[in-house]
C-alpha cells in the first residue's frame, strides 16, 4: 500500500519493510471501534517492537468524505494514532476487509500473519506479536 495520513505524511508497506506491523481498520460510525480507541492510543504510544497504524476510508462504506473525516478525527486529540486514508477503498478490499474493527498483523516482510475480526485488545495485540 502506499496511503497519505490524516498529518499528509506519506506511507508505504515498503517504507516499513523490516518493522512488524499492527494495522486496524475502522471507520468513524462504529461504536465498537470507537470504544476502543483511547486503549489504542495508548498502544501506539507505548514502546513496542511494532508499528500501530490505523486505516480508514472515506467514502467507502459509510465513511465521511476525506475532509469532514480529517476535521471530526483531529477533534479527538488522539495524540499517538497514525490513521491512513484509503480513500478509494481499494487496501480493504486487498485485505478482505468486511466489518470493522478488524485487526491485521503483518511480518517484517509486510506479509500478513493474521487477520482478526472484532475489537482485540492491547494485551492480545501484544501477545499476537510475541508469538512471532
Amino acid at each position: 500500500f502506499d496511503l497519505v495520513s490524516t498529518n499528509s505524511d506519506q506511507i508505504s508497506l515498503s517504507s516499513l519493510a523490516g518493522e512488524k506491523v499492527y494495522l486496524k481498520f475502522w471507520a468513524s460510525w462504529c461504536s465498537i471501534c470507537l470504544a476502543g480507541m483511547e486503549e489504542l492510543n495508548t498502544l501506539s504510544g507505548s514502546d513496542q517492537d511494532f508499528k500501530v497504524i490505523t486505516v480508514v476510508s472515506p467514502g467507502s462504506n459509510g465513511e465521511k468524505d476525506e475532509a469532514d473525516f480529517i476535521e471530526w478525527f483531529k477533534s479527538l486529540e488522539y495524540e499517538n494514532i497514525t490513521v491512513l486514508l484509503d480513500n478509494e477503498g481499494n487496501l480493504i478490499k486487498e485485505y478482505g476487509i468486511v466489518g470493522y474493527p478488524t485487526s491485521a498483523y503483518l511480518d517484517e516482510e509486510g506479509y500478513i500473519t493474521k487477520i482478526v475480526p472484532g475489537h482485540v485488545s492491547n494485551e492480545d495485540i501484544i501477545a499476537a506479536f510475541d508469538e512471532k
